[in-house]
């Protein structure tokens, strides 16, 4: 049965721990069919997409929107992820045909694609356009480490991370998936406890999410939780009037000077590997379309 992209949200441990599960199988084959990602880079950005999916069903507004960063020194360069409320997630690694040898666990070395110097940075916009900057050093490149770290030291929320992404002989995402444990304020020190030490089941659980389904992860880890559905998918904002209206932003001059120059306007979307071209009619239609605009 194909599996379904979803991020199940509930309370456990009397109800003192915030627990999510998430499924991203799709979202991660949706990052690979766009992008057409090396193993490695599969790894790497469908882990970011993952966890900033979980922090994206959080967000407390309609109109909530954030926005995750990670610089590092490894060979995968940058790591570039937006999300909205509403799960829509975009992503994408600078170099997205990384390649390293497995590292001594046979696995994909997703730490040696980040690297273990940097930083890592999320933008959060509640809605109520008062932006939340956080940014911490990269402790491992390992991704959910390094998000760990951030949910620690940037937000004051304690959470564990285990995710974990599996690529298939064909190049395509076999699984990809995340728990997350979040102690409540005024947590008991039971719960507290009770969540240590389903926390030291996580290098296990990394790899389940890999091979099981959410609702199975849920059921044989954590039993009988009332939970919420969330449904996660790789959408990219961006259409050729939303482009239009950038271009329009720029101003007469700066378009024509860009058509003077290179005979076209082009603008590049990275997150959907889109390219949107204006020819000098179209840009003055543009610019006409600007004018008339303002003179309303």
């Amino acid at each position: 049965m194909k599996r379904q992209d979803v991020i199940l949200r509930g309370l456990i441990y009397n109800e003192e721990v915030s627990l999510a599960v998430a499924d991203m199988t799709q979202t991660v084959n949706e990052a690979i069919r766009i992008h057409h990602l090396s193993p490695l880079s599969a790894a790497a950005l469908g882990r970011t997409l993952i966890v900033a999916a979980y922090m994206c069903s959080s967000l407390k507004e309609e109109h909530g929107a954030l926005s995750v960063t990670i610089r590092g020194d490894g060979v995968g360069g940058g790591i570039y992820v937006s999300g909205d409320a509403s799960l829509h997630m975009r992503g994408y690694i600078e170099n997205p045909y990384a390649e390293l040898p497995l590292n001594a666990r046979g696995k994909l070395d997703v730490g040696g694609c980040v690297g273990k110097n940097g930083y890592l940075s999320v933008v959060r916009d509640d809605g109520e356009n008062i932006p939340f900057v956080g940014t911490t050093p990269l402790v491992s490149g390992e991704i959910g480490e390094d998000f760990a770290s951030y949910f620690t030291c940037s937000e004051q929320l304690p959470t564990a991370i285990a995710v974990g992404v599996k690529i298939g002989k064909d190049g395509s995402c076999v699984g990809a998936g995340g728990v997350f444990l979040q102690p409540m304020p005024g947590a008991s020190e039971e719960s507290i406890a009770r969540a240590e030490e389903m926390i030291g089941k996580f290098s296990a659980i990394s790899s389940l999410v890999e091979e099981k389904s959410a609702e199975e992860i849920l059921k044989e880890y954590f039993g009988e939780v009332n939970f919420y559905t969330r449904r996660p998918a790789y959408k990219c904002n961006c259409s050729r009037h939303y482009i239009e209206g950038i271009l329009a932003a720029l101003g007469e001059e700066e378009i024509r000077s860009v058509v003077k120059e290179q005979g076209k306007v082009s603008v590049h979307c990275h997150y959907c590997n889109t390219d949107y071209t204006f020819s000098p009619e179209e840009a003055e239609a543009v610019i006409a379309r600007a004018k008339s605009k303002a003179d309303t």
